[in-house]
């Protein structure tokens, strides 16, 4: 859940060593994006989270 954005982050920071820009920010955006969605949808899952309204 949380191993590919840190694999993204390192990418971002070497693009941004490497005077990447483009590279490093498109990176930098995959990391949040792939939190977001992690953290939203597998976290609810793995909280036991449901909508039952019984």
């Amino acid at each position: 859940m949380i191993g590919p954005p840190i694999i993204f982050l390192i990418l971002a920071i070497v693009g941004l060593a490497s005077k990447k820009k483009k590279m490093a920010k498109t990176f930098f955006i995959l990391t949040g994006v792939y939190l977001l969605i992690s953290f939203g949808t597998c976290g609810i899952m793995l909280s036991n989270f449901s909508l039952d309204t019984k």
